[in-house]
């Protein structure tokens, strides 16, 4: 097939994109488009940027996190005391001690 039977290509233009890594992606762009400020890096997955000098850093993953210390977030150890202390009389009101 050729541009006869497809029609004429758009304009493009191809924009550099440089992760953290060093690694370079230069995607192609309409030249109508918008580009963005970042591009996932083909080779790596990092963000990538337009600037070369200084590319963006990698995210920060943070660690998983268990219900309990979701929880030693939201609550002092006074707090989770008084919890206790008052679930174990419920406890005990129940068994008639």
């Amino acid at each position: 097939m050729g541009e006869a039977e497809r029609g004429e290509s758009a304009p493009r233009r191809h924009i550099g994109f440089y992760c953290a890594n060093g690694h370079v992606t230069r995607p192609a762009f309409s030249m109508e488009i918008e580009v963005p400020d970042l591009w996932d890096c083909p080779q790596c997955g990092l963000p990538a940027g337009q600037d070369e000098e200084h590319p963006p850093a990698a995210p920060r993953n943070e660690p998983y996190k268990t219900h309990l210390a979701y929880v030693r977030e939201r609550r002092s150890d006074a707090d989770g005391a008084a919890i206790l202390d008052e679930a174990l009389n419920r406890l005990r009101e129940r068994r008639g001690e």
